[in-house]
């Protein structure tokens, strides 16, 4: 399965991926995220997906290229990466004691067509307290985080409720993800090491 693009930058992504055996290089999209007037979240985050995808895959035919987004949605309101300090405290206050939705969309394209899946969490954020607020913002990990936060780190302890995809929070669906490349014909477990091939 060495034919596996993953259009992303992501560390967590790439982590994501290498945990269900999938072997991979890394070619990161750059496209325009800018959302369309009137366009719904979840539109959005599946349409980056795709255009992340179809962009990489592009350039390289007949290999097989991931692309995917997360958005944290409030209210309708998509909270994406905040772009100073001010910004992320603003989205952890807005987030606190209220239930959100993190949508994340993967996408598999190969030779102009594409595949994609779309992914909602339902996450409930206990209260925070100024202070907490202030101290993981102090931290840098909102900085480059879909609603200001990250799950699978210091973020974690906000969390009161996750109904969903742990995983798709984090960046990556795996289930979702192992399906699109299970019905490409690239199953993920057909790469897994048996007990006796580590040993030798």
């Amino acid at each position: 399965m060495t034919s596996i693009i993953l259009a992303s930058a992501s560390p967590r992504r790439s982590e994501l991926l290498a945990q269900i055996g999938v072997r991979f290089s890394v070619q990161p999209a750059h496209i325009d995220e800018t959302p369309r007037a009137a366009e719904a979240p979840g539109d959005y985050v599946e349409r980056l997906a795709r255009e992340k995808a179809l962009a990489v895959a592009i350039h390289f035919p007949g290999k097989h290229v991931l692309g995917s987004d997360t958005s944290v949605v409030l209210s309708n309101d998509i909270l994406g990466k905040p772009n100073d300090e001010s910004e992320a405290r603003a989205m952890l206050a807005r987030l606190s004691g209220n239930a959100h939705q993190v949508m994340t969309a993967i996408a598999l394209a190969k030779d102009g067509h594409c595949e994609s899946r779309l992914v909602i969490t339902n996450v409930t954020f206990r209260e925070l307290e100024e202070d907490e607020i202030a101290a993981y913002v102090a931290t840098d990990e909102p900085m480059d985080k879909a609603g200001s936060y990250g799950i699978q780190g210091l973020g974690g302890i906000f969390v009161k409720e996750l109904r969903g995809s742990y995983s798709a929070v984090v960046g990556l669906p795996l289930q979702e993800t192992a399906a699109l490349l299970a019905d490409a014909g690239c199953p993920v477990w057909k790469h897994w090491p048996s007990s006796l091939e580590s040993q030798t």
